[in-house]
């Protein structure tokens, strides 16, 4: 086994025995950024792209709007949902929308998290993958999980965060679609039932 593949498995074990332990109770209350809130700004480093140029988040909102999501390399459950965040950010694509993914991950601790990792990994990604190293993005915005996604109009303004839907590891067994559903509200104009869950998912990683 190769040093990179001991790394891997070592930060997947790690993830998935936190979020186990993360999960098991979420109870809501309000943390960082809500629906209506207006979105923070930032300006982040973008490892999906052939140079070194920044992305923000003027960058990524349109006059429909915009999805931000955090997110992370290895957590088993962005690995499980993979297939479904391309789904949606091809569906943000053809209705004008942006969509962009955020790593605040510590990449000291876990170091499949790093900008050389998180460059590799955005070969296989449609949208930009920005890197919040210094985590103060996650904190402005209040992110708590991977992934968590929030949905904001073209005026900036968040219409849902949470999850993609109930079932992040294994699609068949899902029985909503929230993240989905809040993007068809806010293309007919109308608010979501459902603005606010909470993410299902690996904690962020903060830095100690």
């Amino acid at each position: 086994m190769t040093k990179t593949s001991q790394i891997l498995n070592l930060d997947s074990a790690r993830f998935e025995r936190e979020v186990q332990a993360t999960n098991r109770v979420q109870v809501f209350m309000s943390r960082g950024l809500e629906p209506g809130d207006a979105g923070l700004s930032f300006d982040l480093p973008n490892a999906n792209s052939d140079t070194t140029e920044n992305y923000s988040l003027s960058d990524a909102i349109t006059d429909i709007g915009c999805v931000v999501m955090f997110t992370c390399n290895h957590c088993p459950y962005v690995i499980g949902n993979e297939s479904r965040i391309e789904s949606i950010a091809s569906r943000a694509r053809e209705e004008g929308m942006g969509f962009v993914g955020i790593n605040s991950n510590d990449p000291d601790n876990y170091p499949t998290d790093n900008w050389e990792h998180m460059q590799k990994r955005a070969s296989s990604m449609s949208y930009p993958y920005l890197h919040d190293s210094t985590q103060e993005v996650a904190n402005a915005w209040g992110a708590e999980r991977t992934p968590e996604f929030y949905l904001l109009d073209n005026n900036g303004v968040i219409t849902y965060r949470g999850r993609l839907d109930d079932s992040p590891k294994d699609p068949s067994l899902s029985t909503t679609s929230e993240l989905s559903d809040a993007i068809d509200a806010l293309l007919a104009d109308e608010t979501p039932d459902v603005q606010r869950t909470d993410s299902i998912g690996c904690s962020v990683k903060w830095k100690v």
